[in-house]
């Protein structure tokens, strides 16, 4: 199949999840070049649909596709959280054996997360349209046949000594400026949550990201947007379009903020 047959026939779907994702999943099979479930593990011993699993959390489900020391694969409908999806998967994670690759697509798009112990996860979203670019193919390739070449290079221990480091140096540099200790803390304690509950969805995708940029490119405007967005956290409601969870525990309860150098955060 080619990648314009493909995408011309995918793009123009209108199926349920369900009756769709076994045929999308053969076709991308022969838009690569890699073999079916059906054909290369007729038993579904260790490559097959609907690879029943328990979740960590307690309770049954599957996953849609799962290929041991490989990959397991989540669709769901067009246009659905694919975070969602993710964490459904990753609660399956265990029972498939803990597969160097989560993938999780709505049929438009494929989302890659690596899952490889003490390593910094790492995602690569492919849009259906890429499907014209031929690294990009092979990069779903390597999914079925060669996932090391996906292996992240750094690990979780050396991404958190790094963080560490320049959460380190931002707190001396803020107490240098004679702001209270227990302020400064209290502030970067909010950073540190904020980028957490982006990183794993309980914030809107890149709202803290954009904030922070934002305050880079206007640092007087910083104070405001830091603030809006903690007010909108500690009790629910809209940042902009956004809209924002209640986030229990006071961590955002206070008002508080750094002046003319909390920018710098």
């Amino acid at each position: 199949m080619s990648p314009e047959v493909f995408i011309a026939k995918w793009r123009v779907s209108t199926l349920t999840e369900r009756a769709a994702a076994q045929s999308h999943f053969n076709d991308l099979c022969e838009l690569i070049g890699v073999e079916k479930p059906t054909d290369a593990d007729p038993k579904g011993e260790w490559y097959c649909f609907e690879r029943g699993a328990t979740k960590t959390a307690g309770g049954d489900g599957w996953a849609d596709v799962w290929k041991r020391g490989h990959f397991g694969w989540e669709y769901k409908g067009k246009k659905k959280n694919l975070t969602l999806a993710y964490t459904q998967l990753q609660q399956y994670a265990v029972a498939l054996e803990n597969p160097p690759l989560l993938v999780v697509s709505d049929m438009d798009r494929f989302v890659i997360h690596t899952n490889w112990t003490n390593t910094v996860s790492e995602t690569h979203t492919i849009l259906l349209d890429d499907l014209l670019d031929h690294s990009k193919r092979e990069l779903l390739r390597f999914v079925f046949t060669d996932p090391e070449r996906l292996k992240p290079s750094k690990t979780t221990d050396a991404l958190t000594n790094e963080v560490a480091d320049k959460f380190a140096q931002l707190a001396i540099s803020l107490g240098d400026r004679d702001h209270d200790p227990q302020i400064v803390a209290h502030f970067l304690n909010r950073l540190v949550f904020c980028m957490f509950a982006e990183d794993i969805g309980l914030l809107p995708k890149h709202v803290f990201s954009q904030v922070v940029e934002a305050g880079f490119q206007n640092p007087s405007a910083s104070g405001a947007l830091f603030s809006q967005l903690f007010a909108a956290m500690s009790k629910g409601g809209y940042f902009g379009v956004d809209k924002i969870d209640w986030f229990n525990g006071g961590l955002f309860d206070e008002e508080s903020w750094l002046g003319k150098s909390g920018h710098r955060a």
